[in-house]
């Protein structure tokens, strides 16, 4: 009995299964189909419509795995796309955001990142800052038009993204304001941790400035331009980590060479952080390019055109005297050079300097310490200009320690450094070595190492007798023809 049920039950399944291969077909007045439809064709649409159903009740497009959107032979529902934990992908053209630049898309940009905000979580990153697990926000390769800053409605959020598209503020954005500002504020240590701002072209229109990081976390600003600014490029103001890379940046769009260069205004990149990187950053107008008044950061492959050192212009401004902190290392000084206020532990090397573009030391309270200035290459017109100089208007530099400015390679500049090497020749009992030309600091030696040779059969006795404004005197108990080397340090006053 059991083995005839079984047939049975196999001949009906066959024989349901021939019959979804059979066309139906509806036929109008004339005999023409009107349409045709077979049993697995049914499903596909009806799937395709419970998908495009699910597409309406929500504005944002959620990015789901594959798994979860290919065809299945049931009826059953497709699972709502809000509890998939998959990461989520809010197309802004989805919230009404106009692509060409002609009307204003603010209010949407606005909706798209407040429900990435909003969005599914997982987890926490740190204290305080939902995890919202990769979310981004997706410019589609479109050119919007913005009335007021995008500044993130709250704060406590990371691991998110905005990328891809242009922003232009409009002949009403506010002259004080950033196009995207992350400046909320929350009970937490910091606003935000891990947003990554990346492939966008910022227009500030010549009202405001780019973008504004307050207090943040680990964020990342790659492969942006930014243009057109007033105030600041790109502010970052408290937290750590801030990581600015493969980005170009400009008040003005030019290639060097431009005519109202000695109008250039604004600043670059301004940080006013800690532990911030920029690396591989090209700033091709600005009065100052990159002002720094945080500790411990560091710059690498930067290039600043960014205006000229004799129309008025600096390339690095370091503005934190007494405590600088900062590494330059690998990067290209165009026709501007770079200022630094009583610097404390200072490390620039391995970098080009062009066009008389020099290394300026400004005294605020008169203090240098921890400053290595080393392996560099000074390029110039031959009109004298010195590689390194002093500002010493606020008072002179009193408290000179560990300093050294040595091994630079100078073309048509003059050589500034804190060690020197000089000598002398003559027939006589004294011999004076002026290191004046080279020594950065007026009337300060404090180590000298020095060889006498002679040709005499006598063998005289010498001293070192002065070193008074940066001269060595050096004298013999008999006269004999001689030549004396010199060797003068004026940055280390190491004690024992």
């Amino acid at each position: 009995m059991e083995v005839k049920m079984a047939r049975r039950t196999l001949l009906w399944s066959m024989i349901m299964g021939l019959a979804s291969f059979i066309t139906i077909q509806v036929y109008g007045e004339s005999s023409s189909p009107a349409a045709q439809f077979s049993g697995g064709h049914y499903r596909e649409q009806m799937q395709k419509m419970q998908s495009m159903k699910a597409s309406f009740l929500r504005r944002d497009l959620v990015s789901l795995p594959p798994s979860s959107i290919s065809p299945s032979p049931s009826f059953a529902q497709a699972p709502s796309p809000s509890v998939t934990q998959s990461p989520r992908v809010y197309h802004v053209t989805s919230y009404g955001a106009d692509p060409t630049g002609q009307t204003d898309s603010t209010e949407a940009l606005f909706d798209a990142i407040t429900d990435a905000l909003e969005g599914p979580s997982d987890g926490w990153l740190m204290e305080g800052i939902v995890n919202l697990g990769g979310a981004h926000v997706d410019l589609e390769g479109g050119n919007y038009m913005i009335t007021r800053p995008l500044r993130f409605p709250v704060a406590g959020r990371g691991n998110l993204m905005i990328h891809g598209g242009t922003l232009k503020a409009s002949n009403n954005f506010p002259t004080d304001g950033y196009l995207i500002d992350l400046s909320a504020t929350s009970g937490s240590e910091y606003n935000y941790e891990y947003v990554t701002l990346r492939d966008l072209m910022l227009d500030s229109n010549y009202r405001g400035g780019g973008i504004q990081v307050m207090n943040s976390l680990r964020t990342s600003i790659d492969n942006c331009y930014i243009a057109h600014f007033t105030t600041t490029g790109i502010l970052v103001q408290g937290g750590h980590e801030t990581y600015i890379r493969n980005s170009f940046l400009g008040q003005h769009i030019t290639a060097g060479r431009d005519p109202g260069e000695r109008k250039f205004s604004g600043t670059a990149i301004n940080l006013m952080g800690n532990d911030n990187a920029i690396t591989d950053v090209v700033i091709f107008s600005a009065a100052i390019g990159i002002m720094i008044s945080g500790q411990a950061n560091t710059l690498s492959g930067v290039h600043c055109y960014n205006k000229a050192a004799g129309f008025g212009g600096t390339g690095i401004y370091l503005k934190l005297p007494g405590l600088t902190q900062t590494r330059i290392v690998n990067s290209y000084l165009d026709y501007t050079g770079i200022v630094a206020e009583d610097p404390v532990e200072l490390h620039i090397s391995s970098s080009l300097f062009l066009g008389d573009a020099y290394i300026l030391l400004k005294s605020i309270n008169g203090v240098v310490n921890g400053v290595n200035i080393v392996d560099n290459m000074f390029s110039g017109s031959d009109k004298g200009v010195e590689i390194i100089q002093l500002d010493q208007r606020n008072g002179p530099f009193k408290m000179v320690d560990q300093v050294v400015i040595d091994r630079n390679n100078v073309k048509g500049m003059n050589v500034k450094a804190t060690v020197a090497r000089g000598s002398v020749q003559g027939n006589g009992s004294s011999w004076t070595i002026d290191l004046n030309p080279i020594l950065l600091f007026p009337d300060l030696i404090r180590h000298v190492l020095y060889t006498l040779i002679t040709s005499d059969s006598s063998f005289p006795n010498h001293a070192l007798r002065n070193i008074s404004d940066n001269r060595v005197f050096i004298e013999s108990n008999v006269a004999v023809p001689a030549s004396v080397f010199v060797m003068a340090d004026q940055g280390s006053s190491y004690s024992t």
